[in-house]
C-alpha cells in the first residue's frame, strides 16, 4: 500500500517538474520611462532636461501661449504629433527614442506674427535596462 502511494508520489512530481519545462528566452525589460517637462511660450518650446538616454520618454508640454497649437515630435524616422492643445492646457508625448537629435515643435493652425522656436532635444546611449528595479508595472 505505502509503496503504491510511494510510486503515485514519484509519478505525479516527475509529471508536475516536465510540465513547465519551456526553455525560452529572458530578455531584458526596456529601461524605465523618463518623464521630461516642457512649455510653449510665444517665442519658444522649452523641453527639460534636454539631454537623456535612449529609451521610452513621456514629455508633457504645457501650453501657455493665447492660441491653440500642435505639438510635434520629429527626428530619425519619428514624427509623432498631439493636439490641438489648448490655451493653459497640456498634452503627453509619449515615445521611445533611439540616439539622436529631435525637435520639439508647436504649430497653430492660425498664421503667427513670428514662428515659436522649436526645443532640441538630444538623445545619447541607450540607458540600462530595468530588470533590477522592483515594484514597476
Amino acid at each position: 500500500m505505502w509503496a503504491r502511494c510511494l510510486a503515485t508520489t514519484v509519478i505525479a512530481a516527475t509529471v508536475a517538474a516536465g510540465c513547465g519545462g519551456e526553455d525560452f528566452e529572458n530578455k531584458p525589460r526596456p529601461p524605465v520611462p523618463i518623464e521630461l517637462t516642457g512649455v510653449i511660450q510665444d517665442d519658444a518650446v522649452t523641453v527639460s532636461p534636454a539631454r537623456v538616454g535612449a529609451g521610452p520618454v513621456l514629455i508633457t508640454i504645457s501650453n501657455q501661449t493665447k492660441a491653440t497649437h500642435t505639438i510635434t515630435l520629429e527626428g530619425q524616422r519619428v514624427v509623432e504629433r498631439v493636439g490641438p492643445v489648448a490655451p493653459l492646457d497640456t498634452a503627453t508625448v509619449q515615445k521611445t527614442l533611439d540616439p539622436g537629435s529631435y525637435e520639439v515643435r508647436a504649430g497653430s493652425p492660425k498664421a503667427v506674427p513670428k514662428d515659436i522656436q522649436p526645443a532640441v532635444l538630444r538623445i545619447g546611449k541607450e540607458r540600462k535596462d530595468s530588470n533590477s528595479d522592483l515594484l514597476l508595472p
